[in-house]
């Protein structure tokens, strides 16, 4: 039968690295749009999520902060800033900040939080002159 991989061809020699490269470079190319069509979905799904939430307004305190750094070695380095803010109902909700608004931002501080979902829009400072 031709065009069929026979046993015999796998351990004879008939099976070469001519015929396994082709398979080996779809496969990794397949695996590469896989993750690549995963992260898109996960980018969309929040999307819609944050959009079907309310934007509110709360009155909030500063709870904790905390960096997240991808990358690195051969590659250039990411950092990610996240602030959890208590609400004045006692729930904290954990926000992504640009590096700007992190360095400003100081644990403890209150103020008005305005958000949607898991988007953060801006933090008001109370300003206290005691």
């Amino acid at each position: 039968m031709e065009g069929f991989l026979t046993f015999d061809d796998i351990f004879s020699g008939g099976f070469t690295i001519f015929t396994l490269a082709p398979l080996f470079i779809f496969l990794i190319f397949m695996i590469i749009i896989g993750i690549i069509l995963v992260r898109v979905i996960r980018a969309i799904v929040k999307w819609n999520h944050n959009n079907q939430q309310p934007r509110l307004t709360s009155q909030a305190k500063v709870a904790t902060k905390r960096t997240v750094v991808r990358g690195g070695g051969e590659s250039r380095t990411y950092q990610d800033y996240y602030v959890t803010f208590e609400l004045s109902s006692g729930e904290r909700v954990e926000l992504e900040v640009k590096g700007t608004e992190y360095g400003q931002l100081v644990e403890g501080d209150k103020g008005e939080l305005h958000f949607q979902g898991t988007r953060y829009f801006g933090f008001n400072r109370e300003h206290n002159m005691s």
